[in-house]
């Protein structure tokens, strides 16, 4: 009689497919457990949030990452006049506002950008505005509005908060690829689900930082209606290729202002006083 060798059974598709669940399922945890384990009290904005980094450690990535930012934007102005208003207005803001006692190294900049109309802060404190929006501005405190958001994208920690959103989108996101098997509409639809995350998160910060910067310029002596007249001027600059809120970054022209007029009746509610500098 022929001795027969057991067949041996293949691995089934049901079996691997659990495993990868499995494996899915623990990246999953632990990038959800890695962002609960991330909380710290913010006094400027007397919430507790999840971020990626120390204090320390934004103020390095701040430095090190600005000369290359000014690089992407034509490097600075070579303009000492603007650079020293730039940096008046700045420090006034932070010495006279909620940003004094923070710890955070400010630095002002302007690049030399003629053409894009744009303002922005790195993590610590390093801010940037261009030559284009600069040459809109008609006064002083629209200058002021504008950094004066910018400082609170600073305070408020919106840049070591989104970083640790984005690590834990990108966890899940690992988690959904390896329990599908990769590729294909799986990973389109875990990319899409983490774009859309990380949109929803970049409009509250932009409404919260409106609300600290009215804060901020009227700390400092400014009218904070300035802040609507930069709203308008940014919504006329991007006439016709703006996209729909709920697909962006920023909020739309109407919610910022209603946040910005609220911010300004909570601080004066009996109407914004005379005497304030322009």
């Amino acid at each position: 009689m022929r001795y027969r060798q057991p067949m041996r059974m293949a691995p089934t598709r049901r079996s691997g497919g659990m495993a990868r669940l499995g494996i899915g399922l623990m990246f999953a945890v632990f990038a959800f457990f890695s962002y609960q384990c991330s909380t710290e009290y913010n006094p400027v904005t007397g919430e507790k949030q999840h971020v990626a980094m120390t204090p320390e450690q934004e103020i390095a990535l701040g430095l090190q990452a600005a000369p290359e930012m000014a690089a992407q934007h034509g490097g600075l102005l070579n303009d000492p006049e603007t650079q020293a208003l730039m940096d008046r207005v700045g420090a006034d803001l932070v010495r006279s506002g909620i940003a004094s006692d923070t710890g955070w190294q400010f630095e002002f900049h302007v690049l030399a950008d003629p053409q894009t109309i744009n303002a922005f802060a790195l993590p610590g404190g390093q801010i940037f505005i261009t030559a284009a929006l600069l040459k809109r501005f008609t006064t002083e405190g629209e200058l002021a509005g504008v950094i004066g958001h910018e400082i609170g994208h600073v305070v408020a920690r919106h840049g070591a908060q989104r970083l640790a959103k984005m690590q834990l989108t990108e966890g899940i996101t690992g988690a959904v690829l390896v329990a599908a098997g990769g590729g294909g509409s799986e990973a389109q639809i875990a990319q899409m689900i983490g774009q859309l995350v990380n949109m929803k998160y970049g409009r509250e910060d932009e409404l919260e930082s409106d609300t600290l910067g009215v804060l901020l310029v009227t700390d400092a002596g400014y009218d904070p209606r300035a802040l609507i007249r930069v709203m308008q001027i940014l919504n006329d600059a991007s006439e016709g290729s703006r996209p729909p809120e709920w697909m962006s970054t920023h909020p739309s022209h109407g919610n910022r202002v209603e946040r910005i007029n609220a911010a300004i009746e909570e601080v004066f509610p009996a109407g914004v006083p005379e005497g304030l500098k322009q």
